[in-house]
Order: structure tokens, then sequence, then C-alpha cells
């Protein structure tokens, strides 16, 4: 199978990954839990991997790494663990419902204001509108680092000297960002970031996280199990223990952590030229089929490899082909396995005017290349000409 859908979850992993989640499935016992060796070694496991997360994002505090099952988890104690009634909140018609259906649940339980900054037809954010937007009552800007239809990536750090002038927290949804392209909580400044471990970062499912860069005290979202003040009747205040009731998922956060480690050998500038050579190569291949349209600013990938500021996502549709017939006749007839639809994104396609046909979505990894490529392009060429 030719795999094209890391942008729903990378499907090749590093053997480094493989690995330290057998060792850890033999070696580590449960964190925080008892003074015995295998729960000891679990536990600076987990608190190394907090070390390296903090690193990695350019946090300043290893403890406010707060480990989740995903970035959907993370994002939804983030934003039911901070915004109140009477609070206003802006975002953009690029998130994921993952942002977008917690906001909604918080605007018709809790009276809490929503304004979407828009696109342009490419995809690109309408910058001038976040000030706009900004009300006596606003308490946080919640943005989408890359867009998981279009590709395109936000400004964060503008974004970020807009919050601070107006004193917001800025809160940041790195799903398709995070290992991908360097991310510096301190210089951009971002307050949380919530990220998912599956995708660009290489590690198993089950893994994600919050990675709190500010003093900000998020209400807790489940109470339990923690290892510590077992007497108190409430959770336990300090973080990370006040947002990780239960027993962590020892063995994804130790491929979490082996992701890490590939990331930081290999290089994030090589990882991002390796996928935007893939991009660049499979653009060139299809952008002459007739009827094509693509949702995402073109010219961005005229520049050398190294230097495209761009996700490693290419989406378009055939004029004549529904998207979702294209990714049947990929998988059906090609063995080439691509996302078709709405992507879980619906305010990116009603800008786009695809709610009926949807999108195409072609999205790549390190571990892909140039021939698998070559083959889809050559694949799409063929389905284009006999499509009836």
């Amino acid at each position: 199978m030719i795999y094209f859908d890391n942008a729903a979850t990378t499907f090749k992993k590093p053997k480094e990954v493989t690995d330290a989640i057998n060792y850890a499935l033999v070696s580590y016992t449960n964190s925080g839990r008892g003074a015995y060796k295998a729960a000891l070694d679990s536990g600076r496991m987990v608190y190394e991997a907090r070390v390296k997360l903090a690193s990695f994002f350019g946090a300043c505090d290893p403890s406010r790494v707060i480990f989740t099952s995903n970035a959907t988890e993370a994002l939804n104690i983030t934003l039911f663990g901070l915004f109140h009634t009477g609070d206003h909140v802006i975002s953009t018609v690029t998130e994921h419902n993952s942002v977008l259906r917690p906001l909604y649940k918080l605007e018709s339980t809790k009276g809490v204001g929503l304004d979407f900054v828009g696109i342009d037809e490419c995809g690109r954010l309408k910058y001038d509108e976040f000030e706009k937007y900004i009300r006596s009552d606003t308490k946080a800007i919640v943005i989408n680092h890359i867009s998981n239809v279009s590709g395109e990536i936000a400004d964060i750090e503008y974004v970020g000297k807009i919050a601070k002038k107006h004193n917001l927290y800025l809160i940041v949804d790195a799903s398709q960002s995070a290992g991908s392209i360097n991310i510096d909580m301190n210089k951009t400044g971002i307050d949380i970031l919530c990220f998912t471990g599956h995708k660009s970062l290489f590690g198993p499912g089950g893994t994600g996280g919050i990675v709190i860069n500010s003093d900000i005290m998020l209400d807790t979202f489940k109470v339990g199990g923690s290892g510590v003040q077992s007497f108190n009747k409430n959770q336990p205040s300090e973080y990370p223990t006040r947002l990780e009731a239960g027993t962590l998922n020892i063995m994804g956060i130790a491929g979490l952590s082996a992701g890490i480690d590939f990331i930081n050998k290999t290089g994030k500038a090589n990882i991002h030229k390796k996928e935007m050579q893939l991009v660049k190569r499979f653009y060139n291949g299809i952008k002459d089929i007739d009827g094509i349209r693509f949702y995402f600013d073109k010219e961005s990938l005229e520049n050398e490899p190294e230097n495209i500021r761009h996700g490693s996502i290419v989406s378009f549709n055939l004029k004549k082909i529904p998207s979702a017939d294209l990714a049947d006749c990929l998988g059906e007839d090609y063995d080439i396995a691509i996302r078709a639809g709405a992507h879980c994104a619906p305010l990116i396609h009603k800008a786009f005017h695809t709610e009926k046909e949807g999108i195409a979505r072609f999205s790549f990894s390190y571990f892909n290349t140039e021939e698998e490529v070559d083959e889809t392009i050559k694949a799409i060429k063929e389905i284009s000409l006999n499509y009836r």
C-alpha cells in the first residue's frame, strides 16, 4: 500500500519507536505507584519525556507538560478548564471539530461568546480580523497552527503579538505541526499548546498532551487516583497531577519519547525539507490536469523545498470526479490510501464552498518516497482520463 493519509496518522514509524514500546511492555510498570525498580524506572522515563517535550516546544517547565490520550482530549481539558460564563473567544474557520465542538458546547451551556476569523480563496487567514473581533470580555485566541484541510500554516508569531498586546491567552492546536515544523512557545507567546503523538511526532496512537507555558491554572477535567495525597478529598492542585488522574499510558509515552529522539536526531529542518520535496514533486506532476482546483496558496510552492512554508498536505478536487470517487478508485484499483470528505473541519469547507463534494487530501510523511509520489501522479492521470 502507498499511504498518503499521514495527516490522519503516520502509518510508518521509526524502528526506535516500536523498540521503545516493546521495551516498556516488559520493563516498566505503573509510574508513581511504587518504590520498586520497575515503578521507579517508569517514573524516570515519564519525567524524561516531559523534559524532552518542554525543550522540544520551547517551554519553561516540564511539570506543566500534561499527558493525554490525544489532541482531542487535550483541547477538551484546556477549553472546558479555561472558559466560563461571561468569556469571549476568538478562533478561526480552519479549526477541527476538536476545537469547534467544545466551543459550541461552551456557547450553548455557559453563554461563551464566539467569533471566527475567516480565510481568503487560498485558505490564508484574514489576519486583520483578529483585532476587529476583540472585545472587553475576550479572554483568548484559539488557533489551528496548520490546517488539516489546506496545509496552510498560520502566522502564530504575528497572532501571538496581538494576543500579548491585548492581554489575551494564546491557545494553539498543534495537531498537524508538532514534529513537522519548529515551535518555540517562548518566542511566539503561546500560553497553551495542545498536541497529538501519533502524527508527525511518530508516536503511537493514544498519546498526546498539553504544554502550559504561563501561570494558567486549568480546572480539573477528571479526578481520581494520583499516587500522592491519597487522603486528600480533592485532586492534588499541582501540575501535572492536577490534570492526570488515573494510570498513564506508559507504553505510549515511551514510544512518544522515542519519536522525539528520532526527530531530534534527524532534524526538524531535514524532515520538513524532505516532506516539501515530496509535496512539490506531487504538485508539479498534477497541476496541469484539466479541471483541477487546489485549496491552498500555490505560490508558496515556488520556493526551494527548505524555504517552503506549508504543511505536508496537498488538497484538490477534479472537476468531473467527486473526491470520494477519486479516493475509492485510488484505493481499490491502485492500493493508494488518501482521505476524502470533510476532514472534521466544517467551517473551512463552508468557506471553500465544498460542503457537498468534500476535498481530496494527500498528506505526506518523511518515510514516503519519490517513487510513491510518481506512481500516484500516474494513477491520478489515468483516473482523470478514464472516469465516466
